[in-house]
């Protein structure tokens, strides 16, 4: 009896660490790119159109075909207190993908 609930714990604990093994899994409508992004242009931030404006720097977005440079611009945030999270490109196996920024 004692070995039998041995051996289920044992099969527990391996299946666990198998699985802690696993990659995460692949998000849904994920585009992977093959080659990195080139390096951020620098871009020269121009005055602010009035109060409460927030410069939303420029970044590279893929066009389907190669990368495309999106200029920063001035924003007003959609409410008190939002912070923009800028977009950001991560490598994985399958290739470089995009994290979408936006309004926090």
């Amino acid at each position: 009896m004692v070995w039998k609930f041995l051996l289920g714990i044992s099969a527990v604990l391996v299946v666990g660490l198998g699985l802690t093994a696993c990659p995460p899994p692949t998000p849904v409508g994920v585009i992977y790119v093959p080659n990195a992004p080139p390096p951020i242009r620098s871009e020269v931030v121009v005055a602010s159109p009035g109060p409460g404006y927030i410069w939303v720097p420029g970044y590279w977005n893929w066009g389907g075909t190669d990368y495309v440079w999106v200029d920063g611009a001035w924003h007003h945030p959609p409410h008190d207190g939002a912070t923009w999270r800028a977009p950001r490109w991560r490598h994985a196996s399958q290739g470089w993908y995009m994290e979408h920024g936006g309004w926090r």
